[in-house]
């Protein structure tokens, strides 16, 4: 069975690209604080504007194939030259979001199953919704189906909590990728200095291999990751 990994990288849109109705729906919870506090709650709800898929866009999938080690990274950038050597994992870059989205799915329709760190809370409704919005079809409409279930879409996230057994603070209360990758000796996508955090100014900044080389990280520890919840954890009820 084919068994696709991945991971996106998004980056918040331009507040100005809202109209007034828009804006005072997103800032409506700084508008009832007191002045002084105002400014500095606006700031923190536009930071929160890349985790939403009507505020702000994809820029980065990176895919591997789990067995192969062979992939993908596809990510908006513009005159992008690669000179490095041809490997196993090819860097695509696209015009836009829509390019990219429909490199995706023309990819994923090829897998038969799909294994991500928190992707069934967070990367595929964004990949929904924005394709939606875009009008990309969508060639996999099963990854958000019984929660309860591996095929055709193993949530790590999901399956190192089993399932949210023990709440916020509990045993097998859920981590962060990072931390548990250390916890299980694999080498942390974010060892390098670069998170999610940094996505939105590194776009601005031009800096879209850098970008993609992250998203790829992340795909890469998650692949280990995989591996170990396969060998030691996989049939736990």
């Amino acid at each position: 069975m084919a068994t696709l990994v991945f991971d996106i990288e998004t980056s918040r849109l331009p507040v100005e690209m809202f109209d007034e109705v828009q804006q005072e729906y997103l800032f409506r919870e700084a508008e009832k604080l007191p002045e002084e506090q105002r400014e500095a709650k606006r700031e923190e709800i536009a930071r929160l504007f890349s985790l939403w898929p009507f505020t702000a866009q994809v820029v980065c999938i990176a895919m591997l194939n789990a067995d192969t080690q062979r992939g993908q990274v596809l990510f908006q950038a513009e005159d992008y030259e690669d000179d490095a050597e041809a490997g196993p994992v090819e860097f695509v870059p696209c015009a836009d979001e829509h390019e990219l989205l429909t490199a995706f799915w023309d990819a994923a329709k090829h897998y038969q199953q799909v294994v991500t760190f928190n992707g069934r809370g967070f990367d595929v409704p964004f990949l929904y919704l924005r394709s939606a919005q875009l009008n990309v079809p969508i060639a996999r409409k099963d990854w958000l189906g019984y929660r309860y279930a591996v095929e055709p879409h193993c949530d790590l996230a999901e399956q190192l909590t089993f399932y949210g057994v023990s709440g916020r603070d509990g045993a097998a209360r859920k981590f962060n990728l990072d931390f548990y990758c250390k916890a299980f000796g694999i080498e942390s996508p974010k060892s390098q200095g670069v998170t999610g955090n940094d996505v939105t100014s590194m776009m601005e900044e031009g800096r879209h291999k850098e970008i993609a080389d992250y998203c790829l990280r992340d795909v890469r520890a998650t692949v280990l990751l995989h591996k170990i919840w396969k060998d030691r954890l996989a049939g736990i009820k």
